[in-house]
């Protein structure tokens, strides 16, 4: 199960989180966000944290020039766009730099992963492909981290598991929550972020160690 753990802010709390041993750290480059973190402070974690955990970057309706040069100032790798973009965006970054990992998020609502379908379909006839789709829940007027749940159970059933990318849940997963939206949705990793957190932005590390506790939990007996 791929674990990311999103909105890290600070060197030393990165360096706690990393010898937890998630798959992967977020870094929020969005400037309405009280996740957010500059440049120079992403660098410097990127550079202190080990290879075998990946560093995503989280982008909202910045421009191609920009995630670009985030990603080449870091030495970032993966790509997570929370905002608009279209499909052709994609395709820009992909034809600039063919090897960046994109993760595309999509916020579910009411109408389900119609949308998200379509997109899909557009990209594909770009010839581009997200690495994975990070499903969150859709709350008007945010671009993700606001503690809501998704509906797990039509998530899991309306995915194309077999046809689309690999699938990230998100929205709301907590310590006590995220067993049970395992069993139920199936997804190929999850991501956290305001779960655990003693207060908004401020990352708990006993929350953090217990939420990856639970993933790799063995389910109990029906």
């Amino acid at each position: 199960m791929w674990t990311k753990i999103c909105g890290i802010q600070d060197v030393d709390t990165a360096a706690e989180v990393a010898a937890l041993r998630p798959s992967a750290i977020g870094f929020v480059f969005y400037g309405k966000s009280p996740r957010s973190l500059s440049v120079e402070v992403a660098e410097e974690i990127v550079r202190q944290t080990p290879s075998a955990i990946e560093s995503v970057g989280l982008f909202v309706n910045e421009s191609p020039a920009g995630v670009l040069a985030r990603c080449a100032k870091t030495g970032i790798a993966t790509v997570q766009l929370h905002g608009d973009e279209p499909p052709s965006f994609l395709k820009e970054l992909h034809d600039h730099s063919p090897k960046l990992r994109l993760i595309r998020a999509f916020r579910m609502g009411r109408t389900g992963l119609v949308p998200l379908e379509q997109y899909l379909q557009r990209c594909g006839e770009l010839g581009v492909r997200p690495t994975a789709c990070l499903v969150d829940a859709l709350v008007e007027g945010t671009y993700g981290g606001t503690g809501q749940t998704v509906p797990w159970r039509q998530l899991a059933d309306e995915y194309h598991r077999d046809e689309w990318p690999q699938l990230i849940l998100a929205g709301g997963l907590n310590p006590d929550n995220v067993r049970e939206a395992i069993e139920i949705v199936q997804p190929w990793g999850v991501d956290v972020s305001s779960g655990v957190e003693s207060a908004v932005a401020r990352k708990d590390v006993g929350l953090v160690k217990a939420f990856l506790e639970a993933v790799y939990s063995k389910p109990g007996p029906a």
